[in-house]
């Protein structure tokens, strides 16, 4: 398989580079230094290769799609621009039953964005059993690492002399218009928008991404641990996501325990009036490039776990 990765030099860009050169199933298309950039040769590359991996500013991934002219390359989209486009299938295979199915089938493919994969590994399969009403308010608090802030972002984290503040979690997106909010909408079937706190931090990756309730406010007022049975019964059997037992002795959860795979975990806290559930993964593996492999695979008829650790 011809492989092209459209914006490369990017922390997705190269991450997903690094996973595909491990691999002898897979040619890599690269473009010299010097054309990277160039219309004619982006065109040529686009359409040369069987899968493509937008990795790119959302109107340079839209512009992209319209440059490819055949019925064979298939895309892989890592940027917002289709997110909550209807013609394009969400690539998070575990989401609900049939998405495993839709990605297998499809040309184009968009991946989830980091925040987003840790809200909707909560709240989705939660709506999908009415056990969170449609029209409630959620409540989401979500921890990263500074790599998801891409490579400007990394390079002031990782200066010799920084300010202060980059010592220091910190809060963004105060508005209540970060960009992955409709997706998170669009893919969780919640009609109020959610209430959304991201926070940057001084390491390098993970996410702890954390929905919370009032027991009171949910259908059948359920305890936590009735809410940790729901979501095991829903990823029973999933290879990169799981739930972790309800163990109310846990003190801490790092953030960054599963930094470097592409695993998801689940964990749920509580008792019967309040419940905290948390969901721990890399922001540069489930959350960005270990997802767009994982689709890749299953586009292409492959276990899902194929060369993906």
């Amino acid at each position: 398989m011809k492989v092209f990765i459209d914006g490369r030099e990017g922390t997705t860009g190269l991450q997903i580079q690094q996973r595909l050169e491990r691999r002898d199933d897979v040619s890599l298309i690269v473009l010299p230094e010097d054309l990277r950039k160039d219309p004619e040769a982006r065109r040529a590359a686009l359409n040369e290769a069987d899968i493509v991996f937008l990795c790119l500013p959302d109107e340079a991934a839209r512009e992209s799609v319209s440059m490819i002219a055949n019925d064979h390359t298939r895309v892989i989209d890592a940027s917002t621009a289709h997110r909550t486009d209807p013609d394009w299938v969400y690539g998070f295979p575990e989401l609900r039953r049939g998405q495993r199915d839709a990605i297998a089938a499809a040309n184009r493919v968009t991946n989830p964005g980091c925040h987003a994969t840790g809200f909707l590994a909560i709240a989705a399969p939660l709506v999908d059993v009415r056990v969170i009403p449609e029209d409630m308010t959620l409540h989401c608090f979500s921890l990263s690492g500074y790599s998801g802030a891409g490579k400007r972002a990394i390079a002031q984290y990782e200066a010799a002399e920084k300010s202060g503040d980059l010592y220091s979690p910190r809060l963004y997106g105060m508005n209540q218009r970060h960009k992955h909010i409709p997706e998170m909408m669009a893919h969780s079937g919640v009609r109020a928008r959610p209430v959304f706190s991201p926070v940057i931090d001084d390491y390098f990756c993970g996410m702890a991404t954390t929905v919370t309730f009032s027991n009171r406010a949910l259908k059948g007022h359920p305890y936590a641990e009735d809410l940790r049975d729901i979501l095991a019964t829903h990823y029973l059997g999933s290879r990169f996501v799981r739930v972790a037992p309800f163990d109310a002795s846990v003190s801490f959860l790092p953030a960054n325990t599963y930094a470097g795979t592409n695993d998801l975990e689940i964990s749920v806290f509580g008792d019967q009036d309040l419940t905290q559930i948390t969901a721990r993964f890399d922001n540069l593996g489930k959350g960005a490039s270990g997802a767009a492999i994982q689709n890749m695979n299953i586009m292409l008829g492959l276990p899902e776990d194929w060369e993906l650790r």
